[in-house]
């Protein structure tokens, strides 16, 4: 019933690839659905979208074979429960900071007896006549979390972070990450250095997916970050890659016209 391949991928360690949307735009969901990505985010922690406009990005991102993500505002099981319901396949939890927040969010994801969701008749549900194959998903442990480690407190608490069942791999949050240590945007300096390093060892011993986003557009983000082991990727995001598409042009003719 559910894409699961991105469950599969992330469950054998392999590269997933996907992208950020911030903007309130149904085309420009589908036009990233159709770039060949595993997955998308629909994010409404850093952006203006609505919860209605969220649900068509979802169901569109869905029909196109991708598996649509939403990044929540906060842990709030009142959101995950929304966004589920509108079919998203799971969930991107900003700011966790140690291993009940974790449980708290798989537990959101979830109906009783493995988890606290309510449980409605929405999209996900086929509107009612899917209920059962929803059932079975689940079952299957169908949603996914993604957990975002953008706190020093979580670098502290990660082997606890991940091993809550049903946590499916993190995403490192550079911006929050570094402010949290004192040193806002500071990416080369040695604490935070370390600290990069200290998840990198975890992951890798725990056998854990990693993750990162990278946030420009470019080959060379790509290739650091899959070299540095991370196997769930955010490619850029919709307003970075408009912005960097559009200066492209507008710098090469000012160049031309020289």
């Amino acid at each position: 019933m559910k894409n699961e391949r991105l469950k599969a991928k992330l469950a054998a360690g392999e590269t997933a690839i996907g992208s950020w949307l911030t903007l309130p735009s149904v085309a420009i969901a589908e036009i990233l659905a159709l770039a060949g990505f595993d997955w998308l985010v629909v994010d409404l922690e850093h952006s203006v979208t609505s919860i209605d406009v969220a649900g068509d990005m979802i169901r569109v991102i869905d029909l196109c074979g991708v598996s649509p993500l939403v990044r929540l505002t906060s842990n709030d099981p009142d959101q995950i429960k929304r966004v589920m319901d509108a079919g998203a396949h799971g969930i991107v939890v900003p700011m966790v900071t140690n291993a009940e927040e974790a449980r708290q969010a798989v537990a959101a994801t979830r109906y009783a007896p493995a988890g606290i969701r309510g449980v409605g008749l929405a999209r996900a549900q086929g509107y009612g006549a899917t209920f059962r194959d929803y059932l079975d998903w689940q079952a299957r442990g169908g949603p996914i979390v993604i957990a975002q480690i953008e706190h020093i407190d979580a670098v502290d608490a990660l082997e606890e972070i991940l091993a809550v069942d049903g946590i499916d791999a993190f995403i490192i949050g550079p911006y929050d990450l570094s402010a949290s240590m004192g040193l806002p945007g500071q990416f080369d300096h040695p604490d935070f250095v370390a600290a990069m390093a200290r998840i990198a060892a975890t992951a890798t011993r725990l056998g854990k997916t990693s993750g990162l986003h990278v946030v420009e557009p470019g080959a060379e983000g790509l290739r650091k970050a899959h070299a540095a082991g991370h196997r769930f990727i955010a490619y850029s995001v919709d307003i970075r890659m408009l912005d960097v598409a559009a200066r492209f042009g507008t710098s090469l003719i000012e160049e031309l016209d020289k």
